[in-house]
Formats: structure tokens, C-alpha cells, sequence
């Protein structure tokens, strides 16, 4: 998870390749990569072998749920990315190459067979995923590629994959020009190490190694869209990738862990002074703790973080580690569900030291992008009920000021205590039952027929629930002043009619 979105979600996107259903820019061409580089790789390469064998194309067909309407099955699509040989019969591609997948197809350089192929793990908070193809045969002679570690700055680096406009392999060059935490815009609000190159990255190419003398040190899975940046692509780094490969070893993926607190910097002399704490650019001060965190019960607003694991948290929030300055969260990063951390602190002027056992934070999964889900819904006279999601608000074009406000602040201020599902009225299907009442829409349920209401399961209740004499369904709108109203007979009588006339066979899925 991360403290904050550093970028717009929609200038940083993902490079999946759709083949149908969807427009493609065309870019202007990359610069090839030099004969140079290309030997570079071959030397790692078995005498007599293709060096890029172990690189596949992946063809993926998708059913994309609608969250407008949720009764259908969803909107078919298909796209393509790139995928490597990681060990034997098993495959890494980006998770965004393979979500809301129905079928995927890997090809090789040297065989234009489509190989039908199954996702074994797949981490959509770090855009990864591992494939398997059903045929092991066909690939079990070919050699894996070997991961590096973490380049160095200004050195040049080669992508290789299956960007827009050709089904075979494409190699580009480029140089490494940063190496920092990074928006991931697959699940839209996890932050990970990333690292930057100039190469060109496009459509395509996601999945794809990024090689360093002829080993990976990177995945390409991201790039800015429009005309925001030229030649600016990202790739997702070797510690990324081996914190993947171990976290599934036990047989399942666990997600990244999260200390769920916010920071501020400590760099003004007198406050530096009033903390008691030494002039020498370490420690920095806890802004915010999640309560449902594993920090909740042991961090404090005010406190002063001075070291993780015994490494020293300078006043900007970075901390070395493996040589480089990074963000103190890569201590957390790097670690697993049960792990512990000693953190030391300094709280009304003294020290502390306290261990923190890393737990999922789960709160925040509301605020991402969802990927194999059907989508909730209950419909009740043309009336459509809604969880508030991150799909849901994109696809219905949320504008309304209070919607907006509980999404944005439904995790740091703590709004899921009060309501674990916030319930959208999302739209109103026309009909003489509902006339009048489109204004309604895009408004947060707060209570039907007095049931109060804190989940969606509790709108299929109330609305069997009978308040006074049973006449009427009141729908009351949090912060609206006015109920929404209607005659329980005449609803009732026109549920099967507006089922009926949109093409509607189920009135709600609860998600069961």
C-alpha cells in the first residue's frame, strides 16, 4: 500500500495491448538495440540456442465486468504482452497482461502455435503473475533466464518483448534514469519500488524482461500515456520480483504487508531542538496510524521514528539499505505475513523500541481497482444499490461531493468503522413506479424502511423489513433531507416489469 498517490492514476498506465474492442496510439519507433548488446545476451545463452527463446508472447481473451450493469456477464476483449521463462514451466508476466482472463495463449519466437496456458499465482498489488502451460512438454527444454540484482544509475539497459504492431520479438535500448517508490497503476493505490528508463516501453512490451548483460533486472509494466513525458517507461525490479518468487513458495500468495501510517519531515531547527533530538538528519515524525493496522495499538501521532531493524530513518523518510536510499516502507516491503520489525522511537523525549508484527491491511483493498469479481448489486423497482468501489466509481462517473468525500478519505479517516460497505444508489432504471426520482441518484444509503445501513446484504434485508403500517419503502439518504418514497404494492407489482424490460434475470448477487 502507499502513504500517498504520488501520480494521477490516469497519466500512469499500464502497457497491456488491446487487440480488439479498443483503439491503440501508434508511437513513433523505438531505437533497436546495438549489435552490441545483443551478443551481450547471447553470451548467456546455451551454444546453438535462440538467446530470446525463453521470452513468450501472451494472447489473453477477457470478459471485463460492467459495473453499470451488473446483471450482465460483462464485455468480451482480448489484448497481448510479453512473458519470460522464470523456471522450469513457469512463466512471469504482468498481472494486468492476465486479469479477468478466459483464455491465454503463449507463443514462442520460433513456433507460431498458440499454447493454451493457466495462471498459477497472480499479485495484483504488485502487477505480477506466473503461467503455466498446459502442454509442459513443448517447454521443458527451454532454459530460463537468470535474475541480476538492482542496476546502477546511467547504465544502459535493453527491453525486449512484443510491443504494438508486430508478432515478432522487439528489442529497444535505454538508459537507467531513476530508482524510487512508485505508483503501481494495476490495483491504482500500492506503491513499490520501481525503476525508471528511457527505453521505449509500449503497449505490449508489459510483462516483458528488461535485461542487463544478458540477465533480468526489471519487468516493463508501466509508462506514462498522452503527452505528459516522452521516452519515459518503468520496470518492476529484481527485489519486486524475488519477494513474488518467495512469497508463493509455500503454494499461495500472501499480498505485501503495510505499516499504514503517514510521515512528515523534521527539518526546522527549532522543532528539531523542541524534540530533543540531535541535529544530524535522523528521525522522522508519525503524521497518521491506521488503527486497524498491525501499528495501530503501538505507534502514536508524535512519535519520532528513529531506526527500522537497527538502520537509521533520516528526517525525509528514506533509509539506506543495500547501499541505496530508499524509502524506509522497503523494510516492510521486503518482508512477509508474520514477520516482525523492531522499530525505534523517541516519544515525549524518550526512547522506546517497539516489535511489530506485519499483518494485510485490508481496509484499503475498497479504495483499488477489482479484478475477477462479479460485481454486487441489488435492484428493487428500477432502483440499483451499489458497494462504493474504485470500479464503481469510475464506471458510473461519480461526481457527487459527499460520495467522493467518503471515498477519499474512507481509509484515513476511518470511515469503515462506521459503515464496512459504503452503499451507493448508483441509478435509477426508468419506469412510472420511479417517476421523479432520478435526482436521487449517486447518493450514499444511510437507512430503508429505519434498517440502518452498513453493508449491501443489509439492503436486500430492509427492503423485506416493514416500518409502520408496511405501506411504503422509505429510502433515506445520508445528508439528503428528503426520503425517497414509494408504494410498496406498486413496487412490488412492477419489480418483475422492470426486470423483464431490461433484461435482467437476477434481482441481486450478493456475492455468494
Amino acid at each position: 500500500m502507499s502513504k500517498s498517490l504520488l501520480l494521477p492514476a490516469l497519466l500512469l498506465t499500464a502497457l497491456h495491448l488491446p487487440l480488439m474492442g479498443e483503439g491503440t496510439k501508434q508511437e513513433q519507433a523505438p531505437p533497436a538495440a546495438t549489435t552490441e548488446e545483443t551478443q551481450a545476451v547471447a553470451k548467456n545463452a546455451p551454444a546453438g540456442t535462440d538467446p530470446f527463446e525463453g521470452i513468450v508472447r501472451i494472447e489473453a481473451e477477457f470478459l471485463l465486468p460492467d459495473y453499470r450493469t451488473p446483471w450482465q456477464a460483462g464485455r468480451p476483449t482480448s489484448g497481448n504482452g510479453t512473458g519470460w521463462l522464470v523456471g522450469k514451466n513457469k512463466f512471469i508476466t504482468n498481472a494486468h497482461v492476465v486479469s479477468n482472463s478466459t483464455k491465454i495463449f503463449i507463443r514462442t519466437t520460433d513456433d507460431p502455435k498458440p499454447y493454451e496456458a493457466k495462471i498459477v499465482h497472480i499479485a495484483h498489488d504488485c502487477d505480477l503473475a506466473m503461467l503455466e502451460p498446459l502442454d509442459t512438454k513443448r517447454f521443458a527444454d527451454l532454459k530460463p533466464l537468470k535474475l541480476d540484482d538492482v542496476p546502477k544509475l546511467d547504465t544502459e539497459v535493453i527491453a525486449v518483448g512484443y510491443p504494438i504492431g508486430g508478432d515478432r520479438v522487439s528489442v529497444t535500448r535505454g538508459v537507467v534514469s531513476r530508482i524510487d517508490f512508485q505508483s503501481y497503476s494495476h490495483s491504482g493505490i500500492d506503491q513499490h519500488l520501481a525503476i525508471q528508463v528511457d527505453a521505449a516501453i509500449n503497449p505490449g512490451n508489459s510483462g516483458g524482461p528488461v535485461l542487463q548483460g544478458g540477465k533480468v533486472v526489471g519487468v516493463a509494466f508501466q509508462g506514462y500515456s498522452g503527452a505528459v513525458a516522452q521516452n519515459v517507461g518503468y520496470m518492476i525490479p529484481v527485489p519486486v520480483i524475488n519477494r513474488f518468487l518467495k512469497d508463493i513458495e509455500d503454494g499461495s500468495y500472501d499480498h505485501y504487508m503495510d505499516l499504514a501510517i503517514t510521515d512528515f519531515p523534521i527539518e526546522n531547527p527549532a522543532q528539531i531542538k523542541a524534540l530533543g533530538l540531535e541535529d544530524n538528519g535522523v528521525g522522522v515524525m508519525v503524521a497518521n496510524v491506521d488503527s486497524a493496522s498491525c501499528a495501530g495499538d503501538l505507534l502514536k501521532v508524535g512519535d519520532v521514528l528513529m531506526a527500522i531493524d537497527g538502520s537509521p530513518v533520516y528526517n525525509n523518510g528514506l533509509i539506506r539499505l543495500d547501499g541505496e536510499m530508499v524509502d524506509m516502507n522497503e523494510v516492510v516491503e521486503r518482508k512477509f505475513a508474520g514477520d516482525k520489525i523492531k522499530i525505534d522511537i523517541l516519544r515525549g523525549g524518550k526512547p522506546q523500541t517497539v516489535e511489530l508484527e506485519l499483518k494485510r491491511y485490508l481496509p484499503y483493498l475498497m479504495l483499488g481497482e477489482q479484478y475477477v469479481q462479479r460485481p454486487t448489486y441489488v435492484l428493487y423497482a428500477g432502483m440499483l444499490f451499489q458497494p462504493m468501489t474504485r470500479n464503481l466509481m469510475e464506471a458510473h462517473n461519480i461526481r457527487d461531493p459527499l460520495v467522493n468525500y467518503w471515498f477519499d478519505n474512507y481509509v484515513t479517516k476511518e470511515l469503515f468503522k462506521e459503515r464496512p460497505e459504503v452503499v451507493v444508489l448508483t441509478a435509477i432504471l426508468p419506469d412510472e413506479v420511479n417517476s421523479y426520482l432520478q435526482g436521487y441518484q449517486h447518493s450514499i444509503v444511510d437507512e430503508i424502511n429505519g434498517v440502518k445501513i452498513k453493508n449491501l446484504k443489509d439492503v436486500a434485508e430492509a427492503l423485506k423489513h416493514k416500518e409502520g403500517d408496511g405501506k411504503f419503502v422509505v429510502v433515506k439518504l445520508l445528508e439528503k433531507n428528503r426520503p425517497l418514497v414509494l408504494r410498496r404494492d406498486l413496487a412490488d407489482a412492477a419489480q418483475p416489469i422492470i426486470l423483464q424490460k431490461y433484461g435482467v434475470d437476477k434481482d441481486s448477487y450478493l456475492g455468494d
